[in-house]
């Protein structure tokens, strides 16, 4: 009897050993041979499931989207029923933040892959209409559904967690900066 073969598992295994190898060396390290050898499979097999790099990449990407999602879904459960704008809004922007070992090590990948899609648009489509959604998102928490404030604060956990996954900043540091802002745009 042919042995039955869970291709989703076997392109999620080699969608992980990329973002190792991503995480750990930087998106210049990502190779097909260097996957493969993450992975624990061959080259041969990394070729077919991924035809090209960018489709590794897409698919890497996704990845640490739908852990970022799952994340994000169980801390705003953990609110309760009806919580209050702010604390959705802030719950939904630390989650993102890279504060613990897992999101740092999707934070290093998310930040390798948007190098990577800068000087390859194509690579992510999708990208723009994602940010606008998350925007719109965070707008409809603030009051007067402000559009300008939901972009700074997503360019503020942005640049907060540049500065968390280079070191800069500390955890405290960054959620009090955080806090600071949403005292501002709360009127808090």
């Amino acid at each position: 009897m042919p042995k039955r073969v869970d291709h989703q598992e076997r392109r999620t295994r080699i969608a992980d050993a990329l973002m190792r190898v991503a995480a750990q060396h930087g998106l210049e390290a990502v190779s097909l041979r260097h996957v493969a050898t993450e992975a624990g499979v061959s080259a041969g097999m990394v070729q077919h499931y991924f035809r090209t790099k960018d489709e590794m990449m897409t698919f890497a990407m996704e990845a640490v989207k739908d852990r970022n999602e799952t994340r994000i879904t169980a801390a705003i459960e953990a609110l309760g029923p009806a919580p209050e704008p702010r604390d959705l809004l802030r719950t939904f922007l630390v989650t993102l933040l890279p504060l613990g070992d897992e999101s740092r090590a999707d934070g290093r990948v998310a930040l390798a892959f948007l190098a990577y899609r800068a000087v390859r648009p194509a690579a992510s489509p999708g990208l723009r209409d994602e940010t606008a959604q998350m925007v719109s998102f965070m707008a409809s928490l603030l009051p007067g559904n402000d559009e300008a404030g939901a972009a700074g604060l997503l360019a503020l956990m942005e640049g907060l967690g540049l500065y968390l996954l280079g070191g800069q900043y500390t955890d405290e540091q960054a959620l009090a900066a955080l806090d600071a802002q949403l005292s501002r745009l709360f009127g808090r």
